[in-house]
């Protein structure tokens, strides 16, 4: 039997460790330089959250999904999708919603909210019976379509809303952008480094390919989600948490959809994956659209709904792991 101290579980380990500690001291000035690019450009702080955010955010699940893809897992691919839009409204958003309580937005309500559950729906229906090219290319021309009334809408709200600070001192627009930029390459640089090691050490043990990517590849890019949730949490920018969230789902969805689709189409041969994920993706899309729109604000209560959803959604996936781990065992 091989000894578990493999110089190959070493080295993912160390990627495991970097990975974390880069995304920790990233975070920080990601939210911080985000933050003042909207305060200096007069733009919303929920279109930074939802476009630019959301987006940088979303790199990791858009490489590592269209790699899987295209390399034939397309398993892995939608897996990571999937895991990520259950992780980022469940297990980010609850994290977040226990540290402050989120305000919804009038501006939230009518846009982020309703598109974000309208993407989900539409990859979630694009999976049934596998993914096609066609399907890519309608993803990718809703993502246009989403983004340009997002933007323009926000510019509108930000005409009406003086709440936004004119005296704020942040220090000059070029170094608040290269804040944001360097902070966004060690958010997703971290991130890189954490999903490769997660995933060698997921191989090592041999876990199915559906699995790894709800979970802990879907983790692992979630967790710049979940770094900036926290930290804009801590710095009060709570606006800037729902957008991202929201805005994260709607790029898994329409984007990483729609690459994936192109570079890599076909069916989806996890039938767990295909069935009890995106089942549980719909679920809790909805249930985080029913809370936001009813409650108006996410509670700590809302929050242990929703971290008790993220375990519940791990352990229905769990039930055809061990089956599917063992048929990748030699």
């Amino acid at each position: 039997m091989d000894s578990l101290i493999h110089p190959s579980l070493v080295v993912a380990l160390i990627e495991v460790g970097i990975g974390l500690w880069l995304l920790t001291r990233a975070a920080d000035e990601f939210v911080e330089g985000a933050a003042n690019v909207a305060s200096h450009l007069r733009i919303s702080p929920v279109v930074i959250g939802a476009v630019i955010v959301g987006f940088g955010t979303s790199a990791p699940e858009l490489l590592v999904s269209g790699l899987a893809a295209f390399n034939d897992d397309l398993a892995l691919g939608v897996g990571n999708v999937v895991g990520s839009n259950v992780a980022n409204l469940t297990l980010v958003l609850g994290a977040a919603a226990l540290i402050v309580a989120l305000g919804v937005t009038p501006g939230i309500l009518a846009r982020e909210a309703p598109l974000s559950l309208m993407a989900v729906l539409l990859f979630a229906y694009f999976t049934t019976g596998g993914l096609a090219r066609w399907e890519g290319i309608i993803l990718l021309v809703a993502l246009v379509v989403v983004l340009t009334w997002v933007i323009s809408a926000g510019r509108v709200d930000v005409a009406q809303d003086h709440s936004l600070d004119d005296d704020m001192d942040n220090g000059s627009l070029g170094r608040q952008f290269t804040r944001t930029f360097v902070g966004l390459v060690g958010t997703v640089g971290g991130a890189q480094l954490l999903v490769w090691g997660a995933s060698a050490i997921a191989d090592r043990f041999g876990v199915s390919g559906g699995f790894v990517g709800f979970t802990l590849v879907a983790v692992g890019t979630s967790l710049p989600e979940l770094v900036t949730a926290v930290a804009a949490a801590r710095k009060g920018e709570t606006q800037l948490i729902l957008g991202n969230l929201l805005g994260s789902n709607i790029f898994n969805s329409l984007a990483v959809g729609g690459v994936i689709s192109l570079v890599g189409p076909g069916l989806i041969d996890d039938e767990a994956l295909a069935t009890v994920g995106v089942i549980t993706m719909v679920v809790v899309a909805f249930t985080a659209w029913v809370f936001l729109v009813t409650r108006r604000r996410v509670h700590r209560l809302e929050a242990v709904v929703l971290l008790g959803a993220w375990l519940v959604s791990v352990a229905l996936m769990a039930d055809d792991a061990p089956q599917n781990a063992l048929a990748l065992l030699p």
